[in-house]
């Protein structure tokens, strides 16, 4: 398969684009101290990512047309599974442990039929 010249720059440049996306709150705010405010504002976005992207698989079930809907069920495997996640996370601060429960639970309930 060969690649033509436009195809190359194309990939080049979303590399390039990339690096810089990535690279840039380092190179822009590298050895520099930010605002205790804006620190502490930050220190929570990745809790508020993990949060957003958990609520939707735990709470939702995609539907036949393509839609969503609330599951509150007891037939809701990953609801069940949170459950003993979550516990570990608040028991142990554990970010680790709550994943391997959180995994662990789900694979039990599916081998034993739910």
């Amino acid at each position: 398969m060969k690649m033509d010249l436009y195809t190359m720059l194309v990939i080049i440049g979303c590399a390039v684009v990339t690096q810089l996306e990535k690279g840039a709150p380092f190179w822009l705010l590298g050895g520099r101290k930010l605002n205790p405010v804006i620190e502490k504002w930050l220190s929570f976005v990745p809790a508020a990512v993990l949060t957003a992207l958990l609520i939707p698989e735990v709470l939702m079930r995609k539907l036949p047309d393509g839609g969503y809907a609330l599951f509150i069920s007891p037939d809701n495997v990953f609801l069940l599974a949170s459950a003993p996640a979550v516990f570990i996370a608040w028991k142990w601060n554990s970010f680790f442990g709550a994943i391997v429960a959180g995994m662990a639970s789900v694979a039990l309930l599916r081998y034993f039929g739910l």
